[in-house]
């Protein structure tokens, strides 16, 4: 049995999400799985670092799985971009060894938000970033974001469904850029819960727009209350951009 790695990349604009679902084959997982089920002559499951939301994008996303058939890297790289929509590619296939999982050992992960912080909106990149036309205050957004670092219970900015797990998360750097009209919020932690990133950038924001004072994030993380936590940012401007092993 081979084990393979897979790195991705991905528009995830037109898809459900990374995870396959039950009644649509409409997500990255399903596509992939169904390109190397006909490479393989056999059902093959993906196994990805992560789980991306609906319309999230991937500068880099890690995935393994494993078949009987013995074919090279090449061989599985060539037949996943020769079949697979143009808005996904796997830009790197490496031959691992059998225990190597890509959720399990997975250390870290790094994402991106991009706003486009002008009073018109951007032609090219309005499918890949969210449009705030009010000025924001950057100074104030950098103040904020120190309260979401190092390890909190993030309750309130989750939307994930199941309270048996721990939503403990350590979050290790979130920087905050200026870039000739967008902003670009990186965030680096040891984990991430369904919306988490979009929730924090959502409240970010209303502290950059003088919504929201940037002393309440304690409070509102102490709470447990999603509710409290306001606006989430859209979709299209969040990116997986690294995956720590």
């Amino acid at each position: 049995m081979n084990n393979y790695k897979l790195t991705i990349q991905y528009d995830g604009g037109r898809y459900k999400g990374w995870q396959r679902l039950g009644n649509s084959d409409n997500t990255i997982q399903g596509k992939i799985e169904n390109v190397l089920t006909e490479l393989a002559g056999e059902k093959i499951e993906i196994i990805g670092s992560g789980r991306t939301d609906a319309g999230v994008h991937a500068l880099l996303q890690i995935a393994n799985f494993k078949m009987h058939k013995n074919a090279t890297e090449e061989e599985v790289m060539d037949y996943l971009n020769r079949y697979l929509p143009h808005d996904i590619s796997v830009v790197d296939v490496t031959l691992m060894h059998d225990r190597f999982h890509a959720r399990y050992n997975a250390k870290d992960k790094t994402y991106l938000y991009k706003i486009w912080n002008m009073p018109y909106t951007h032609p090219f990149m309005r499918k890949y970033s969210m449009h705030v036309p009010e000025k924001l205050d950057i100074e104030k957004m950098r103040k904020a974001s120190e309260y979401f670092l190092g390890k909190h219970d993030f309750t309130s900015y989750s939307n994930a469904k199941s309270k048996k797990k721990s939503m403990v998360r350590e979050i290790y750097s979130l920087e905050i850029m200026d870039n000739e009209g967008f902003i670009e919020i990186e965030i680096r932690g040891n984990g991430f819960l369904y919306n988490m990133v979009r929730k924090m950038v959502g409240t970010l924001i209303e502290v950059g727009l003088g919504q929201k004072d940037a002393a309440t994030i304690p409070t509102i993380l102490e709470s447990k209350e999603r509710i409290q936590t306001g606006r989430m940012a859209d979709a299209e401007g969040l990116y997986l951009k690294k995956v720590g092993f």
